[in-house]
């Protein structure tokens, strides 16, 4: 629950922002109204100041027009679609650090439908992009709408997801892609989506998710969310198709006994057949979100010691810091060995 919420004029005009405005009022939040279509007191004396202002700000926007030219999302998907940017989330590792510009505000957006209604003409369309889908010109077009926020984590206040759901559900030439770190799923429960969802989750050791995953559901509610929403809609559940996303996987003390923990769990809830798979990420930091995140959490227990990290560079310049090819090498034999006894009908996507 955000301590503020601010809406644009603009975004009260469209017909999907007074839906909003409608469902926040509803749960007793106060609503400021912006002039001149600007979210404004966000700055506090330093940057941890200014994150604790912005990650307790909900604004209530429209997507700018660069929003509707979507770009490549290798290897998640073909096109990203953002309904917000920004995330209520706390964690310290956050991919978002230095790639958003500005105080990391959660930004929802009033203008979906139309955004919604502009991935049609992406439908058919596969970017010339590395990715686990291939290109098959007769497959449906994969959209990922949880680059820059948690889509579920502010469901409850835009309604922003059961609006994707419920478009791509009437859409045989597109899919929609979500992955979340929180639980509330009841209200997707019974959304026409044909099979044209997935629903993912993030999920990780519990030693992780309680040191570094601030702010989300534990990841037993996490399990028992995904086991909901993949049980047969005959069983009381959704009959979505589901995916488990395995990041950021770390070589922490004991990491094998850890993460075959949460194996034994996810095969233990997960006990019927379901259309399910899953992609495998690695931590990784750049040094501009190493020092945006070390503003944000200066009490951090997050390994980001370049001396024990391999470099990669992009193919604009830019360097990120990945772990070393033998710790690579190790974790993804036993991540591959070990899904495939639990799963052998779910494919792995990816790993990265």
């Amino acid at each position: 629950m955000p301590k503020r919420v601010v809406f644009t004029a603009d975004a009260l005009k469209e017909p999907f922002g007074q839906a909003m405005y409608e469902r926040i009022t509803a749960v007793g939040l106060p609503i400021e109204v912006a002039k001149n279509n600007r979210i404004t007191g966000l700055r506090g004396a330093d940057e941890r100041e200014t994150y604790r202002i912005a990650k307790n700000t909900l604004a209530i926007v429209n997507a700018p027009p660069g929003a509707f030219r979507l770009q490549p999302i290798p290897p998640s998907a073909d096109w990203q679609m953002n309904l917000a940017e920004g995330c209520p989330a706390h964690c310290q590792y956050c991919y978002l650090a230095g790639s958003l510009a500005g105080p990391p505000v959660v930004r929802a957006y009033a203008n979906l439908p139309k955004m919604l209604d502009h991935t049609i003409a992406y439908e058919g369309t596969f970017p010339p992009n590395k990715s686990w889908q291939g290109h098959d010109p007769n497959r449906p077009t994969s959209f990922e709408v949880s680059c820059y926020t948690d889509v579920l984590g502010i469901e409850h206040l835009t309604g922003s997801l059961a609006e994707c759901i419920r478009h791509f559900g009437t859409r045989e030439q597109g899919q929609l892609r979500f992955v979340t770190k929180y639980n509330q799923v009841d209200d997707l429960l019974d959304l026409p989506h044909n099979g044209q969802t997935r629903a993912r989750f993030s999920l990780n050791t519990d030693s992780v998710a309680r040191r570094l995953e601030g702010g989300t559901a534990s990841v037993e509610a996490r399990l028992q969310a995904m086991r909901q929403l993949a049980l047969p809609r005959q069983s009381g559940g959704g009959g979505y198709p589901i995916g488990v996303v395995l990041a950021p996987i770390m070589p922490i003390p004991d990491w094998r006994e850890q993460y075959t923990d949460l194996l034994d769990r996810i095969k233990a809830l997960i006990d019927f057949d379901c259309d399910m798979t899953v992609e495998f990420i690695t931590h990784r930091f750049t040094p501009g979100s190493k020092d945006v995140l070390t503003q944000w959490y200066p009490n951090t227990s997050l390994d980001m010691d370049e001396t024990t990290r391999a470099e990669k560079r992009n193919k604009f310049g830019g360097t990120k810091y990945v772990y070393q090819p033998v710790d690579m090498k190790a974790m993804k034999v036993f991540f591959y060995e070990e899904w495939a006894k639990r799963f052998p009908n779910a494919p792995i996507l990816y790993w990265t």
